[in-house]
C-alpha cells in the first residue's frame, strides 16, 4: 500500500474529531438565516458551501480558486463585497461538488494562510442571492467596523476608530 494513502486516512481519521468548534457547534453561524435554528442545522449538515472569513481585501478570485481546488472540485467561489463600493471585503463562499470534498478543505486548509492571513473555513448552509455583500453600516463587515487595531489587509482602521 502507499504509505502516502496511508497517512492521509490516519490524517482524515484524527481531523473527523475536529469538525467544529471546541464546543461542538460550528464556528461561524449566519445570524439572519430566516428558517430558523434547526432549519439551518438540518441545512448545514447537508451542505458543501463553506464560509471562509479573515480574507485579506486585496486577495483574488484566482487566489482563492487556486488554493481551495486543491480540496476537491469546485463548484464556485463568491467572493464577499462591500454593499456599497462593490469591492472585496474580506469573506468568500466556496461550493465544493460534495460535501466530502468541503470537508477536506476545512481538515487541510482552514487555519492555513493565504495573502500573509490565517483563513478560516467553516460549513455554511449554502449560498443565496444577497448574502455575498457586507452587512455592516457602512457596507463591509461588521467586524471592520468595530476594530480597534491597525490592519493593512484588512483596509486599516476600523470605521468607528478611523471616524
Amino acid at each position: 500500500k502507499d504509505p502516502w494513502h496511508s497517512a492521509f486516512r490516519s490524517l482524515e481519521k484524527m481531523a473527523s474529531m475536529y469538525e467544529t468548534g471546541p464546543d461542538n457547534q460550528p464556528q461561524y453561524k449566519d445570524k439572519h438565516y430566516p428558517g430558523g435554528e434547526q432549519a439551518w442545522r438540518a441545512r448545514l449538515a447537508a451542505s458543501s458551501t463553506l464560509y471562509v472569513g479573515n480574507l485579506s481585501f486585496h486577495t483574488r478570485e484566482e487566489q482563492i480558486w487556486a488554493l481551495f481546488e486543491k480540496a476537491g472540485h469546485l463548484k464556485r467561489v463568491i467572493m464577499g463585497l462591500d454593499r456599497f463600493k462593490k469591492t472585496p471585503c474580506g469573506f468568500c463562499f466556496v461550493e465544493y461538488e460534495t460535501r466530502e470534498e468541503a470537508q477536506n478543505c476545512i481538515w487541510f486548509i482552514n487555519n492555513t494562510k493565504l495573502d500573509e492571513r490565517i483563513i478560516r473555513c467553516d460549513f455554511d448552509a449554502g449560498f443565496e442571492e444577497g448574502r455575498q455583500f457586507g452587512r455592516g453600516r457602512g457596507g463591509g463587515q461588521v467586524r471592520d467596523e468595530i476594530r480597534q487595531e491597525y490592519d493593512e489587509g484588512r483596509g486599516g482602521y476600523g470605521r468607528r476608530k478611523a471616524a
